[in-house]
């Protein structure tokens, strides 16, 4: 029988199955991750996160090492308008600072450590950080 009343709520009738973490969530997620990789260095991210967030760190700083129009309006709609200190956003610090640090580096922008388990859940904490 299908469910009546009132839906996407617990109890008689109320929800068969609802979705709990969509594209859009794991994509929104993502461009909070980079831009707070970018802007601080290093983030500390679950094990299940690590490897599209240096997947996606990887692209901008391709983007970084072209420094064209195009490659900036690129990063920027992944990046967040995020200012990094007074009059610097994370994408000027991507560009200005990020891009030609790694000029030279065909890959690997990126160095992944494990921490170990969360107290809480239990989950695999990596600290993801730019490589020096």
């Amino acid at each position: 029988m299908p469910a009546q009343g009132r839906k996407n709520v617990h109890g008689k009738a109320g929800v068969r199955f609802k979705a709990g973490y969509t594209a859009s969530k794991n994509k929104a997620m993502l461009r909070n991750v980079v831009t707070e990789l970018v802007v601080h260095d290093e983030v500390t991210v679950t094990s299940g996160v690590a490897p599209e967030l240096v997947s996606l760190a990887a692209k901008l700083v391709t983007f970084a090492k072209g420094n064209t129009l195009s490659d900036r309006r690129n990063a920027a709609a992944i990046l967040r308008d995020v200012e990094v200190k007074e009059g610097q956003s994370a994408l000027q610090k991507l560009f200005g600072e990020i891009g030609p640090k790694f000029k030279d580096r065909q890959g690997g922008y990126t160095k992944t450590y494990k921490l170990g388990n969360r107290k809480g859940d239990n989950a695999e904490l990596v600290l993801v950080r730019f490589a020096d």
